[in-house]
């Protein structure tokens, strides 16, 4: 019973940072642009809310609202990540795939310069004391994460927004026809998941761990994407395939230390399970008809 509800637990934590990422993720190609580079958002988001509570903490001492302020932090910086990656994709109609990858490179150097200036170190930054609340050992953007769910489907299916927003994803000559601001659309998409990902990565610094981690992410971002897909850009879709993701992360952990599998086996587990989804399911999904195709006017 105790290792059932370890896993449990363990399954919603993990699930949390690809829920929200690929939430993010499904706002942007839903308007027809690839955001790739949510690995990298993730991390500067991270980065964002741990350095930003530990100095406040160095200025005022821990205080309960600090957190919150790293969330602000996080979320603040992840959607102007995704600014830059906007303004490539649909101001300049550069590759979306491209830039990208641009992004997610520099969030392996840019961190590392941010600590070295900051701590001295070129690894992680100081531990905080300042925790986001946390209800039956669970942080609070645990529920936050799974609330979203369907508000999310309610944004997505329910108003004008969302129906704009679909329409510039599949056919966006013809929602310029009917009035509908494409570049407006898309802008507003892509900086919406860069939030959501700058909102996993404060989970990930301050509401999983205590600090910020060189490379804490481990692929998470690409992981969201790949669950994005599989749930077919859809919330409850995504809400699904996230937990099946999250549950094989869980399932790692709680085999680790055992005789059971070698241990590179159980580490891997999560990304074969990744590329098994990718490499039987990709061929069955329909993208947006108008997805990574920049818009001309």
């Amino acid at each position: 019973m105790e290792l059932a509800l370890a896993l449990l637990l363990s399954t919603l934590r993990q699930t949390t940072p690809l829920l929200l990422t690929a939430l993010g993720g499904m706002f942007a190609e839903r308007s027809g642009v690839v955001n790739i580079a949510l690995e990298g958002i993730l991390l500067f988001g991270a980065l964002a809310a741990a350095v930003t509570v530990e100095r406040l903490e160095a200025l005022l001492g821990p205080s309960p609202w600090l957190p919150w302020a790293g969330v602000w932090a996080g979320m603040v910086t992840g959607g102007l990540t995704a600014f830059i990656h906007a303004v490539a994709s649909i101001r300049y109609r550069a590759d979306q795939i491209v830039s990208g990858i641009a992004l997610n490179l520099l969030a392996l150097g840019v961190p590392s310069l941010v600590l070295s200036a900051l701590y001295g170190n070129a690894t992680s930054s100081k531990e905080v004391q300042s925790r986001l609340p946390q209800f039956f050992d669970l942080s609070i953007l645990v529920y936050l994460a799974f609330l979203l769910v369907p508000f999310t489907w309610w944004a997505l299916f329910k108003t004008p927004w969302g129906l704009r927003l679909r329409a510039v994803g599949e056919h966006p000559l013809a929602a310029d026809t009917l009035g509908v601001n494409v570049y407006r659309m898309r802008y507003g998409a892509v900086v919406l998941s860069g939030v959501f990902a700058g909102l996993a990565g404060a989970y990930l610094s301050i509401g999983f761990l205590n600090q910020f981690v060189r490379g804490m992410s481990a692929g998470m971002g690409f992981i969201a994407l790949a669950a994005m897909i599989f749930g077919q850009w859809h919330p409850v879709g995504i809400l699904f395939s996230t937990l099946l993701f999250g549950f094989a992360s869980a399932l790692a952990i709680q085999l680790q230390g055992t005789e059971v599998f070698p241990a590179v086996l159980v580490q891997a587990l999560p990304y074969g399970i990744t590329i098994l989804v990718l490499a039987g399911f990709m061929g069955k999904s329909r993208p947006p008809g108008a997805v990574g195709r920049p818009y001309e006017k």
